[in-house]
């Protein structure tokens, strides 16, 4: 092949490099903007979704934040989707909501469930909106700490456990607690029951002793949790923003904003973990504990 061959080659292979590299561009860019709604203009309410069991805070705090500092969202609406979660996870939601709710109008509208840590997030907010068919409630703490120790002798499993005190290991799935480490755990579930029984009567306004008397793990409606001064009005999620836009003096029907929706590469990548699992669990058995 002569050397003018080889220009021509080499040419035609960097310009077939350069436009696979341009038609890469041009998809990247379609994908990004795929479904996103044009800019809104005027007044809008910032909507946060809470589904499924509240494991993290991370996510919805960062979108929090970010609606709490745009001026042009006049409010913000929360929609709880939740049996509840981790214990400092929904009081993280709960502060952060709590805090925002100085500054400008927070709603919760409670979808079908928002029990115990759906409950105490929605606590943040100045109003709470139920359907009456909600299931909500369910105020108190438990741990759950499978016992595996049965099975592993069947398949002829053994493990042996250094450590540095007594109660390193509480909670470990390879035996049965000890009645010291019962108790060690009871005192711990007393002391975040007292912190919800305390937020529930703080936010509404209901005196710790008589929150006491259906703060025992029990289910209610939306309407009979209204009864009890949880919910304040009984209402879908279109009541809960036209609610949120009184509040915030808008006139005429709100721009509804969303936040913007994380790529499933980077979600994929953001919760893969290279840690073995079941030392996670041995090494914090306590992310056990749900509200």
């Amino acid at each position: 092949m002569s050397s003018r061959n080889v220009l021509v080659v080499g040419l035609a292979f960097l310009g077939g490099f350069f436009l696979f590299l341009i038609l890469l561009l041009v998809i990247g860019l379609f994908w990004a903007l795929k479904g996103k709604p044009s800019l809104p203009h005027g007044d809008q309410i910032g909507v946060i979704e809470i589904k499924g069991l509240i494991s993290e805070a991370d996510g919805h705090l960062e979108d929090l934040r970010k609606f709490s500092r745009n001026d042009a969202i006049k409010a913000i609406v929360v929609r709880i989707e939740s049996p509840g979660g981790a214990v400092g996870a929904s009081q993280e939601i709960y502060r952060e909501l709590k805090r925002i709710s100085e500054k400008k109008p927070v709603v919760a509208s409670m979808g079908s469930v928002a029990a115990s840590g759906g409950l105490y997030v929605a606590l943040g907010a100045r109003k709470i909106v139920a359907d009456p068919g909600t299931l909500t409630g369910s105020i108190g703490v438990m741990i759950q700490i499978p016992n595996i120790r049965k099975l592993l002798e069947r398949i002829g499993i053994e493990a042996t456990v250094l450590k540095s005190g007594p109660y390193k290991d509480t909670g470990s799935l390879l035996r049965p607690l000890t009645k010291e480490e019962k108790e060690l755990l009871m005192d711990t579930i007393r002391d975040v029951y007292t912190q919800f029984v305390q937020a529930v009567s703080e936010s509404r306004g209901i005196p710790v002793e008589e929150v006491k008397k259906f703060a025992d793990g029990r289910v209610f409606t939306g309407r009979r949790a209204k009864e009890l001064g949880l919910v304040d009005v009984l209402g879908n999620f279109e009541d809960a923003v036209d609610l949120a836009a009184e509040m915030a003096g808008i006139k005429g029907p709100p721009h509804l904003v969303y936040p913007e929706e994380e790529k499933p590469w980077i979600k994929w990548l953001m919760t893969k973990s290279l840690a073995p699992k079941g030392l996670v669990l041995l090494f914090a058995p306590l992310y056990l504990a749900e509200i």
